[in-house]
């Protein structure tokens, strides 16, 4: 009774909504489209809707998606606008501003859709540090990921920028890449433990902080620090902070871990009922074909609880029909 209370106060709040939709689905990166894929092919009413605000526009390319590798990052997202469109699902680009417990779905100029199962998939933002030639470099050659793109810079001179205390690590990895790394410091409060490592594997350490990245040609030259040293360099990487776009799964009051990460199980399900969360939304460390696994897990679920609703209501009414004809 309660719930149908809620349902009956959502409609006079938001108005008539004619058409229930099975799952809507908001963003539309990897995670979001290959969720819908399937569920499209599930043979589900299914609707997408993107701000157009995806994480990797930056990137020239993205690598590590088999069959994909190389591709630009808008390439593969229009061939998953494509596919999707080819099942029937209906893509609105838009920025979603509220979604109620009821699934209602609440858009910029005030359009509303219903829906039985919410999916969200969001992303993040890369939040970088205040360097002078940090975002203008972003996704060129001052760079993130090295599983992503460190191969297309191996073997030449490397940076990495010590403004997260992730980019020790970052700068380990990135040996096996290049012979010749080096580790800015920055702001870092490096370890004995840091130091001996770095040594160990022969990262050449250059202290100080760092004034700005020096650009020359629409190419990155080097680092140079507040002190008026310049050290050359090709490329550089750092660690950004990520932030997660999960304002509608903090509206819904979904769980939260100790760093303040939305928690799913292994499908994507969130702690409340009838809302899914993928992608990089709720793991940052998703690369684009982790991301679309991860919407495709989410999708299975999703179908699968919407059949055992399905059924249910099946056998509620035979059984209302049987007891009719007594």
């Amino acid at each position: 009774m309660i719930n149908t209370m809620n349902d009956q106060n959502s409609r006079a709040q938001h108005g008539d909504v004619d058409e229930v939709h099975d799952v809507v689905v908001v963003g539309a990166g990897a995670a979001g489209l290959n969720a819908a894929l399937l569920l499209g092919r599930a043979r589900r009413n299914v609707v997408v809707i993107d701000a157009g605000e995806p994480r990797n526009a930056p990137a020239s390319h993205m690598h590590g998606f088999l069959s994909r590798d190389g591709l630009p990052p808008a390439a593969l997202l229009d061939l998953g606008r494509a596919e999707i469109a080819r099942y029937g699902v209906q893509l609105i680009h838009g920025q979603v501003e509220q979604i109620d417990h009821g699934y209602y779905v609440r858009m910029a100029g005030g359009v509303v859709l219903k829906a039985r199962r919410v999916l969200i998939a969001t992303g993040l933002r890369d939040e970088l540090p205040d360097i002078p030639g940090v975002r203008e470099r972003w996704g060129k050659d001052l760079l993130h990921c090295p599983y992503c793109h460190a191969y297309e810079v191996r073997d030449q001179p490397l940076a990495v920028l010590g403004t997260h205390p992730g980019a020790v690590h970052q700068a380990l990895l990135l040996r096996q890449w290049s012979d010749d790394v080096v580790f800015f410091p920055h702001a870092l409060d490096l370890t004995a433990q840091d130091r001996e490592r770095l040594a160990a594997c022969g990262l050449r350490l250059v202290e100080g902080e760092i004034k700005q990245l020096v650009v020359d040609g629409d190419r990155l030259r080097g680092i140079e620090l507040v002190d008026g040293r310049a050290v050359p360099r090709a490329a550089a990487f750092l660690f950004p902070r990520p932030v997660a776009h999960d304002e509608l799964l903090t509206q819904l009051g979904c769980d939260k871990d100790d760093n303040g990460w939305v928690t799913t199980d292994r499908t994507g399900r969130t702690s409340v009922v009838g809302v899914w969360a993928a992608g990089n939304v709720v793991d940052r460390r998703a690369q684009v074909v982790a991301a679309a696994g991860m919407g495709s897990a989410a999708a299975f679920a999703i179908n699968t609880d919407l059949l055992d609703e399905d059924i249910d209501r099946a056998v509620e009414q035979r059984r209302h029909a049987a007891a009719a004809t007594l």
